[in-house]
């Protein structure tokens, strides 16, 4: 049975809502590529209240388990170089800040 967050993901991923994500993990484990939650700078948060000065991604934990600074994923043909990576909520979901 899947879990919230991973039916949630699947849910948005068949919306369109998510964007590819490609790690290629540096100590030679085969690459992965998985849908994400992709958030750039200049993009409006806190319902609009603000600006978003960061990249980041959010993506359940069960992917992308071993991705930690400084690996570098691939979003929309853009190489970025993670700094943090780290669990939000309840920990069934990660963020990882470019």
């Amino acid at each position: 049975m899947m879990s919230f967050i991973d039916q949630f993901y699947t849910s948005a991923a068949d919306s369109g809502l998510l964007e590819s994500c490609l790690w290629c993990p540096s100590d030679g484990s085969p690459a992965q590529s998985h849908p994400v939650h992709f958030t750039a700078t200049e993009t409006p948060i806190i319902d609009g209240l603000t600006l978003n000065t960061e990249y980041w991604m959010t993506y359940p934990a069960d992917i992308f388990q071993k991705l930690k600074a400084p690996e570098a994923v691939e979003i929309d043909d853009a190489i970025f170089l993670v700094r943090e990576v780290r669990a939000i909520g309840d920990g069934s979901e990660m963020r990882a800040t470019h």
